[in-house]
């Protein structure tokens, strides 16, 4: 910078900068402004140099605001968001016939003037003297930029950006002595790729490649002749010369530009008459701004990826900083979601559930081992009308969802890994009535649970004694029920929370014997997760959905990680294996069983019917299912869901066979490793000399691989029984 001379003296550049003030500003201003002659007289050099002086010597710029992209696993893109779509570039790669344009037409002289063209403003302030207004301007591309920096700083605050290209004679003051600064820091050619970078071309396009990609569905440095006049020509008025909305004025325009670049020798008069004959031809790619535009359902994981970049303080110390980067950051985000997983939940959700039907559905797939978010989707589209919605059916409140869902009997393998841990033998046998008052007192964490609440089995025919894995299999209520009031209920949320299964609300699990119903509302997320430590030998793996991010500058930013931690012993994680493996080869979830790979899951419905589950995994994939009201109001009886009609809905005849078809469209053409299982014996067979022992116990019903699942509770509206829960109905 410029420093005063021993004495006190100025330095050569700030006496030109002292002259410029006193012989040019006056006429500068005045070939910029419309302002009366007072107000051009009481400009007077003293007044002039002094406030020239007091400018700050340094001009701030702001790092342009950039689209950020946001990519699938396979570096597919999902969406662009932006505050201004913009993409930096440089002069490389942009088309020479753009930037001979853009000179031709807004500063003829750039490269012969310096910060300001006093010839220019001699013309101007003469041709404006004639009309008695202003008809011609003056300013350099220089000062045109250094406009655009003060507008790119303003951002989206409208005072500001008004305060930014207010005509007064501050701001023009201001713009002339930053215009000396950058000619003297940047040269012409870092100049000139800077102002076709900031400059505004209309239809919602910042820059020449966001420009050249808006008008023409091609990158800037393919431009051609006619093209590039044509962009060049909108810069003066965005609005009068838009060729979407206004194609005569803008072939006018471009024709001008074009002559221009004749007149000047950039062309010769043939290619420019020859260019101005044709007519425009536009390939308009339409603005797609945020999470909405995302194809294949994929707008609720778009979404999911904004709610952990703005609750990340990694990516700045306040959630505005945040939301400032996500909007003008230019990063580059890859996510994890796969693009055949994320396929194939769509069309399966598509199939089954209606977006228009009286309910919703909603799944999540996850990788064991890593927690990576495969996939994420529902039935009703991502958006605000009709049957759209913008709240992700999916994930916790905290993260964009709803309060969650009652996951019913899919919380059961919980309680079982639970007591596998404190040393039940899967082999146990409880008589299991058809209907039974909770044993009491239960143990919890910090003291018991005492009451006289009554649940059932979902059929009459339903009685024991029953084993842990026919009881599984059967999903029968008054086992699970003796089975946590012998370990207690603290074992059981301890495990819940081993496997990151905690309620949608963020309130702490409730210690009540109900939980192993399934009565504290949960997220399908969270399900997902929780059981891909059952295929993962018993380490849990908290879910991560970004890969990788990099700023616009193309430097790594730290993203989350997966937080994997033992949940179970791998022997307790092959017996829940075991049992699983039962439920979808012989047990209520028959309709849900994968074709040529091992799989294991539970069905679930929730209190009333409100909601419907399935959750289940192979080695490689573990996925959950939903199915019901998001505004828990409609029960699921005498229901059409998907065109297909229903007496009462099951976890098996509607999330099984979604998570059927989207977990088998997942997985194709994938390894299909096998379950590591352990031997269980059937105490009922055994006794009974084969598969005697099975009579009188509850036969399957056909279509639904055994009755589905328990009502939790209260659910089942007994007579005499008003609130079977009592106090420990899990916040219903």
């Amino acid at each position: 910078m410029p420093k005063k001379l021993d004495g006190g003296g100025l330095s050569k550049t700030q006496q030109a900068a002292k002259f410029l003030g006193v012989s040019v500003l006056a006429g500068a201003v005045l070939a910029g402004l419309a302002l009366p002659a007072a107000g051009a007289l009481g400009l007077t050099a003293k007044g002039s140099v002094e406030g020239f002086d007091d400018i700050p010597a340094n001009l701030k710029t702001p790092p342009l605001s950039q689209r950020t992209r946001i990519l699938d696993a396979k570096g597919g893109e999902i969406a662009k968001v932006y505050s201004r779509d913009r993409t930096v570039v440089g002069l490389k790669d942009m088309s020479p016939y753009i930037r001979q344009a853009i000179v031709a037409i807004e500063d003829a002289r750039f490269y012969e003037h310096g910060a300001v063209d006093l010839k220019g403003i001699l013309r101007a302030v003469n041709k404006n003297a004639q009309s008695g207004g202003v008809s011609e301007g003056a300013s350099t591309l220089t000062q045109q930029y250094v406009k655009n920096v003060f507008v790119e700083e303003a951002g989206d605050n409208a005072d500001k950006v008004a305060q930014a290209t207010q005509q007064t004679l501050g701001r023009k003051v201001k713009e002339l002595k930053y215009a000396i600064q950058v000619e003297k820091e940047l040269g012409k050619r870092k100049i000139l790729q800077n102002y076709l970078n900031i400059t505004f071309f209309g239809q919602q396009a910042y820059g020449v490649e966001a420009a050249a990609q808006r008008y023409f569905s091609k990158h800037a440095k393919d431009l051609n002749l006619e093209e590039s006049a044509l962009l060049a020509g909108i810069v003066q008025s965005p609005t009068r010369y838009d060729p979407v909305n206004a194609p005569q004025e803008a072939t006018k325009r471009r024709n001008t530009v074009l002559q221009r670049m004749a007149d000047l020798k950039d062309v010769s008069q043939a290619q420019a008459d020859a260019a101005a004959k044709k007519p425009i031809k536009l390939a308009v790619s339409r603005p797609k701004n945020g999470c909405i535009t995302a194809a294949d359902g994929a707008g609720f994981f778009c979404d999911y990826i904004r709610k952990v970049f703005l609750n990340d303080k990694n990516f700045g110390k306040s959630r505005k900083v945040r939301l400032q980067r996500w909007n003008e950051g230019g990063m580059t985000i890859r996510t994890t979601l796969d693009p055949q997983s994320q396929k194939s939940i769509q069309a399966s959700l598509s199939e089954h559930v209606y977006e228009d039907d009286p309910v919703a559905g909603a799944a999540t797939i996850v990788e064991p081992g890593t927690g990576k978010i495969l996939g994420m989707g529902q039935s009703r589209p991502y958006g605000f009308r009709g049957n759209q919605t913008v709240l992700n059916l999916s994930v916790d409140n905290d993260m964009g969802g709803g309060a969650g869902y009652q996951p019913g009997s899919t919380f059961k393998p919980v309680i079982a890994a639970a007591a596998l841990e404190q040393g039940t033998n899967p082999e146990q046998e409880y008589p299991s009535p058809y209907r039974m008052r909770y044993p009491s007192p239960v143990q919890t964490c910090d003291g018991e649970w005492q009451g006289t609440d009554m649940t059932q089995n979902e059929n009459k025919e339903e009685v024991g004694p029953y084993a842990m894995k026919e009881a599984t299999a059967k999903s029968v209520n008054t086992y699970f029920v003796q089975l946590i009031s012998d370990i207690g209920i603290c074992p059981a949320v301890k495990m819940a929370q081993k496997m990151g299964i905690e309620r949608a609300d963020g309130k702490p699990l409730q210690q009540v014997p109900s939980m192993t119903l399934g009565v504290q509302e949960m997220s399908p997320l969270t399900m997902a997760a929780g059981y891909a430590a059952f295929a993962n030998g018993g380490e849990y793996c908290s879910p991560v959905a970004i890969e990788s991010i990099t700023d616009a500058r193309g430097r790594a930013l730290k993203v989350p990680q997966t937080s994997c931690r033992s949940a179970m012993s791998k022997r307790t994680a092959d017996t829940i294996n075991t049992l699983l493996k039962g439920v979808v080869e012989d047990g209520t979830g028959k309709e849900a069983g994968l074709q040529g790979r091992d799989s294991a899951g539970k069905t679930g419905t929730s209190d009333s019917r409100y909601a419907a589950w399935f959750v289940g995994y192979t080695p490689n994939a573990a996925g959950a299912v939903w199915v019901g009201d998001p505004q828990h109001k409609r029960k699921m009886y005498d229901i059409s869901i998907g065109g297909v009609p229903h007496d009462k809905v099951y976890g098996a005849d509607t999330p099984g066979p979604i998570w059927r078809d989207a977990m088998s469209g997942a997985l194709a053409d994938r390894p299909a490793p096998g379950l590591p299982t352990v031997p269980i014996d059937d105490p009922a067979k055994d006794r009974s000399h084969g598969d005697e022992g099975d009579k009188g116990r509850g036969k399957h019903k056909p279509g639904r691989g055994g009755h589905d699942d328990d009502k939790p509770g209260g659910g089942w509206d007994i007579p005499g029984f008003p609130d079977l829960l009592g106090g420990g109905n899990g916040g219903w």
